[in-house]
């Protein structure tokens, strides 16, 4: 697949929240955190069409928008791919690196707990 720009993602992000939706739509969706222009955010979406990661169908004069990526495979890709270039496919520097600087929450370290547990239950 090919890269996604940040600004990309954020407009996919927008997207995977309600689809199909409308350039309209999506803006809105933006502009409720920061503000984007119109053109930027056509220009996005064209893009995102070119490297397939959404699709478009024409309805009268508008282009109603919806992904061809599902969130959670693309996330769960992106991630491995960060491990792999940043730390050579191990996890244990990547959140060590957290808990060092004390950018780890209870809640965090909750979950992590949680999710080790159920692996260890699944692969035992």
């Amino acid at each position: 697949m090919t890269e996604i720009s940040n600004a990309e993602f954020e407009v996919l992000e927008a997207l995977w929240l309600h689809y199909p939706a409308s350039a309209t739509d999506i803006i809105k969706r933006l502009n409720q955190h920061k503000t984007w222009h119109d053109k930027t955010v056509k220009t996005l979406l064209n893009r995102l069409v070119k490297k397939q990661a959404i699709n478009f169908e024409k309805q009268q004069r508008h282009y109603i928008y919806s992904p061809l990526l599902e969130r959670e495979s693309y996330t769960s890709k992106e991630s491995k791919s960060l491990i792999e270039r940043m730390f050579s496919g191990k996890v244990a520097p990547l959140v060590a690196g957290f808990a060092k600087h004390n950018d780890l929450k209870k809640e965090d370290i909750e979950a992590l707990k949680s999710l080790i547990s159920d692996w260890e239950k699944d692969n035992d």
